[in-house]
């Protein structure tokens, strides 16, 4: 097997696609017990690489690796840190061209939002390297004389990250930055769909000034390494991003040895559009957030709930852009929409345009497999029309690109649909009123709330979360990280009477 640093050191537009890439265990890079094959789903024929699956023994021994890695780490000087931080954000900034490509090229999204998105984890990174150096305590008098209160925050220690294939590397970097700034030892277990982009980040972080098996990779499935990662003692922390079912799942086992757990999981999304609504700034607002990503997004606007006085102006308009929409290879330009990432998730889709037309809804446009000059998981964008709140396919998350139409009479009735949901991530209203506007941001019952903006997109340095099935734990992202990857120490300290 070639020396991994040979392979991983190339520019990772020029892979050798039968290379064999390795885990990162316990400061090591290792082979593992086999191996899986990651094909381009934009063209089947595209072998990116083959990578290796870690065993449970390796995931036991780098656990217990970055419990002593994490006791060195917190010895580390703020400076010391931040730099660490800062590089890894710079490189990634620096390679977005590059990063990005292999990133659309094995994820499926259009170059441009693979480019995006390996930037955007670049200023994850360079966040929190700025908030290494704002950690500032609470002090407080005591209510008893002569005594002070230092009141700060220490990391939790050890903590898993599991991170879904839809952002491959965004996901990942904004759990694994503010683990890291706070003081943690980080085990990352990747989604399997893309193993590319994990090994690219893992690469970049290792190669930084720290100490040795503070992080790790451990590329597996779910079932074997990822069930013994949330069942083991050794770890403090677990921070979760996939589907409710898993999370569900992640929790039973956390609970066992009361680890630490956050978790972002499914979403139903809507989209509010009213009669005043400006008709062309909130089809853009629909077409981008519900097919953009192919629809594979927890903030995607799954749900249109369109006023009736604009509803048909409203459709017209929708349909026509999305059967507008260019479907095809990530890596061609002019694609504003790639592949779905794989069969297994093609084939669901299907199944969900099937159960649509089976619950009675309309299928204007899309919703269909279609043949491109390269083989791979192409469909067209589809939206749904005639569509009621209660039907599965506006209850359930389809991480496709179909949107429903929900046709309502009034706000206040457009304001029940977007609530009537078991999720709570994002949602949205295009509408010119202000009071309307302030309204619906203090009554919609989700995380994140936007305004003449789409469902999809979110800052960095501010709270990202949900309600109901959505979430569950503290918020990721901004200073609120600080919650989920520190706990809390109070210090009590009497000086004595003075000489």
């Amino acid at each position: 097997m070639p020396d991994v640093h040979a392979v991983l050191r190339t520019d990772f537009l020029d892979l050798e696609p039968h290379v064999t890439h390795l885990n990162l265990i316990a400061g090591n890079w290792q082979a593992g017990t086999s191996e899986i094959e990651n094909r381009n789903p934009s063209d089947l024929s595209d072998l990116i690489g083959l990578f290796a699956q870690a065993s449970p023994d390796q995931l036991d021994l780098t656990l217990e690796r970055a419990r002593s890695a994490q006791a060195e780490w917190v010895s580390y000087g703020l400076e010391r840190k931040q730099a660490v931080l800062l590089k890894v954000g710079t490189e990634l900034m620096s390679r977005a061209e590059e990063l990005g490509t292999l990133l659309s090229r094995e994820e499926g999204k259009p170059l441009a939002e693979g480019k995006g998105e390996v930037y955007r984890a670049g200023q994850f990174f360079t966040y929190y390297a700025g908030e290494c150096l704002r950690q500032i305590g609470e002090n407080a008098d005591s209510v008893r004389d002569g005594v002070e209160i230092d009141v700060r925050r220490e990391p939790v220690g050890v903590v898993a990250i599991i991170s879904p294939w839809n952002f491959p590397i965004a996901t990942a970097s904004w759990k694994i930055a503010p683990a890291l700034c706070y003081g943690n030892a980080v085990v990352w277990k990747p989604a399997n769909v893309t193993p590319a982009s994990a090994v690219a980040l893992t690469e970049i972080i290792e190669r930084q000034d720290i100490p040795k098996g503070l992080f790790s990779l451990v590329m597996g499935s779910g079932r074997s390494v990822g069930q013994r990662l949330v069942e083991s003692p050794l770890v403090n922390a677990i921070s979760f991003t996939g589907s409710v079912a898993v999370g569900k799942g992640i929790a039973s086992s956390a609970i066992q040895n009361l680890t630490k757990v956050q978790m972002e999981m499914g979403s139903k999304n809507a989209l509010a559009v009213m009669d005043d609504a400006d008709l062309d700034l909130a089809v853009t607002l629909a077409l981008g957030g519900a097919f953009g990503g192919s629809g594979q997004k927890c903030t995607a606007s799954s749900r249109l709930v369109v006023h009736e006085r604009v509803h048909d102006a409203f459709v017209d308009k929708l349909v026509a852009g999305a059967r507008a929409m260019t479907v095809g290879h990530a890596l061609e330009e002019g694609t504003q929409m790639g592949p779905v990432v794989s069969d297994e998730q093609l084939q669901e889709n299907l199944d969900y345009v099937a159960l649509g037309k089976s619950e009675g809804a309309e299928l204007a446009c899309g919703g269909v497999r279609l043949e491109r000059a390269h083989e791979g998981y192409y469909m067209s964008p589809g939206v749904f029309l005639n569509t009621k709140n209660d039907m599965r396919i506006n209850r359930e998350e389809l991480f496709a690109p179909l949107t429903s139409v929900i046709r309502v009479g009034s706000y206040d009735e457009a304001l029940a649909v977007v609530n009537d949901t078991h999720f709570g991530l994002t949602s949205g209203i295009v509408t010119k009123s202000l009071a309307r506007a302030n309204h619906f941001r203090r009554n919609a019952r989700t995380g994140v709330v936007t305004v003449n903006l789409p469902t999809a997109g979110t800052d960095y340095h501010v709270p990202f979360g949900g309600r109901g099935d959505s979430s569950y734990g503290p918020r990721e992202q901004g200073k609120a990280a600080a919650e989920f990857y520190t706990t809390v120490k109070t210090a009590y300290i009497s000086a004595g009477a003075p000489d």
